[in-house]
């Protein structure tokens, strides 16, 4: 299994919080190896308490989906495939857009970032301008 390095996941870090800075949302960023544990993460002055939550459960997710949380909202509606999976797993995990994985060039997973404290679309924002950043 392929894993994001400490220096690495910092790298993710601090972009990301450059980002956010810029854009004026004070976040947490979290970032996650491929196993879905902790590597990296920051709250910056200012973000919401929750945000280290809501960060470490976004790049959860995009390890175990390996997708974006962004793009499994529809997923979890009532009818649809992932409807119940809250319930299904004891890991904290949540279907709001602000958790990317990380994939190497050969396309195996390495981990995943997530950002916390500002809207959905803001933390999307944030940790794909740090992948891009870092890429």
């Amino acid at each position: 299994m392929a894993s994001i390095s400490t220096a690495a996941a910092n790298d993710l870090v601090r972009a990301a919080h450059q980002h956010a800075e810029q854009i004026g949302v004070p976040s947490t960023v979290t970032v996650l190896d491929a196993g879905g544990r902790f590597v990296a993460g920051a709250r910056m002055d200012g973000a919401p308490l929750i945000s280290v939550d809501t960060s470490a459960a976004k790049a959860r997710t995009a390890v175990f989906f390996k997708t974006a949380t962004g793009d499994l909202v529809g997923a979890i509606q009532p009818g649809a495939p992932l409807y119940t999976i809250g319930a299904a797993t004891g890991e904290e995990l949540t279907f709001l857009a602000g958790g990317i994985p990380l994939f190497d060039d050969s396309g195996e997973l390495r981990g995943a970032i997530g950002s916390g404290g500002g809207t959905p679309e803001q933390d999307a924002e944030i940790a794909g301008a740090a992948v891009e950043a870092t890429s």
